[in-house]
């Protein structure tokens, strides 16, 4: 082989592309697999979340490029002109010189900002010049684009989910409620932030950011596709880091806010709830819901159909499905899709640190929310509840109820919370769908 072709063969190999700010996030990549695989951190969407990310930074392979991003890269001066008519970008002769790479980052410019009318006529174009999308770009328009995965994963969470706890002590769907404190109070940290002049975050992405602190992944994904899709790669992985970390995060903020004598209260045993209330229950929150906020029926929706499926018991396989083999399914592809976001390009900047910062103090504010809404309740209430339980409030089903069980059987090993701490459980996922319709319905 000439040297030459070893140099041609050289400059199109990964190596010769490879940019700094790749390299780092194939290292950010690998510790969030090190942190899933060997530490246990949301092993089931961390691996496929990471794995993703390492994919969409391979240089020169495009996994994670539509094919107009394909078409930038690699296309003719023929075929740049004609998405340069198409985005609307007036390119010189000088622009086009050489490798032409002035005309390919003004595409990418124009690329990123126009309207999605703008987007098909470009993507027309490019598919007509004979490119297409990467693997890891055509799974995202599959499950998050169309919304699809969220939603499905919704239903298998609302299938394995027992209502039980929260019907027999239907007062902790205050803490529940009371735990939404730190999707609000986020988006309005945000927007000072935005007034001050710190970070540049708009409205729909303080919104989007402010999700974050119900804990809750799908509905975190759901709510930045709609109102934020350009963060969907930050705002993803804070949510499942921070889901987690909810065994470091929620210890120290429950013990800050309760006294010992508080953390020893001993619930009374949980009535039986029946089998129709367990099926009225999904039905009659839908209803409730839905028609006073539409925007919540897409989420609470396949919740709810879920939970019917497994109460219900006349549809079994459909229950086993939704909470087995469907949601692992999806749940791969999701995760996937997701890492095709953590591209370097978009995730290396300061309003990533911003969006971690912010979801730090979403979830912290929710967590001290449900536990101040538990003690408020002991006040004006002859029945006192563990304050422990309102910790439980965010909807990181199961781990914050067995984090609430965990210090109270610190405090007294005697007193196991953790039934009792699956009904706020409950409330925060039923909580933060209704946030995030809320948000969607102002916002979008």
């Amino acid at each position: 082989m000439e040297f030459s072709q070893a140099l041609d063969l050289f400059t199109q190999s990964g190596l010769a592309q490879l940019v700094p700010g790749q390299l780092i996030m194939i290292a950010i990549c690998l510790l969030l697999l090190y942190l899933a695989i060997g530490k246990g951190f949301e092993p089931l969407l961390l691996v496929p979340i990471a794995f993703g990310g390492i994919l969409a930074n391979i240089p020169g392979a495009g996994l994670a490029a539509s094919a107009v991003e394909n078409a930038i890269r690699h296309a003719s001066p023929e075929v740049l002109r004609a998405l340069a008519d198409a985005l609307h970008v007036a390119l010189t002769p000088d622009m086009l010189a050489g490798a032409a790479e002035a005309a390919r980052d003004a595409l990418y410019q124009a690329y990123r900002g126009a309207s999605y009318s703008t987007l098909d006529a470009a993507t027309l174009i490019a598919r007509d010049a004979g490119y297409s999308g990467g693997m890891l770009h055509d799974f995202a328009q599959v499950a998050i684009a169309t919304e699809a995965a969220p939603l499905i994963i919704f239903m298998g969470v609302g299938a394995m989910t027992d209502f039980g706890p929260l019907l027999a002590n239907p007062r902790t769907l205050l803490l529940g409620a009371a735990a939404q404190f730190g999707i609000f109070g986020t988006v309005l940290g945000a927007a000072a932030l935005d007034a001050l002049g710190i970070l540049d975050f708009t409205i729909q992405e303080a919104a989007a950011i402010g999700i974050i602190g119900g804990a809750d992944g799908p509905t975190s994904i759901y709510t930045a596709n709609i109102l934020a899709p350009h963060l969907l790669g930050a705002i993803a992985v804070s949510a499942y880091s921070y889901m987690a970390l909810v065994p470091m995060i929620q210890p120290p903020i429950m013990r800050a806010l309760t006294t010992k004598a508080e953390r020893q209260i001993r619930m009374e045993q949980l009535r039986v709830v029946s089998r129709k209330e367990k099926i009225v229950f999904p039905i009659a929150v839908l209803l409730l819901v839905a028609l006073f906020l539409p925007d919540a029926a897409p989420l609470l929706g396949m919740f709810c159909f879920g939970n019917l499926m497994r109460e219900c018991g006349v549809v079994d396989r459909l229950s086993d499905t939704a909470q087995n083999a469907l949601i692992n399914i999806t749940t791969i592809f999701l995760g996937l899709s997701v890492g095709s976001k953590l591209s370097s390009d978009t995730f290396l900047d300061l309003t990533t640190l911003g969006i971690l910062v912010l979801g730090m103090i979403a979830f912290g504010m929710g967590t001290a929310a449900g536990v101040l809404m538990a003690k408020l309740m002991n006040l004006v209430s002859k029945h006192k509840v563990n304050p422990l339980i309102g910790s439980a409030g965010v909807s990181a089903v199961p781990m914050a109820a067995r984090v609430s069980n965990k210090v109270g059987l610190e405090a007294n090993p005697q007193n196991f919370l953790l039934m009792h701490a699956m009904g706020p459980n409950v409330a925060g996922v039923i909580g933060s769908a209704i946030a995030a319709g809320v948000m969607i319905s102002f916002l979008s």
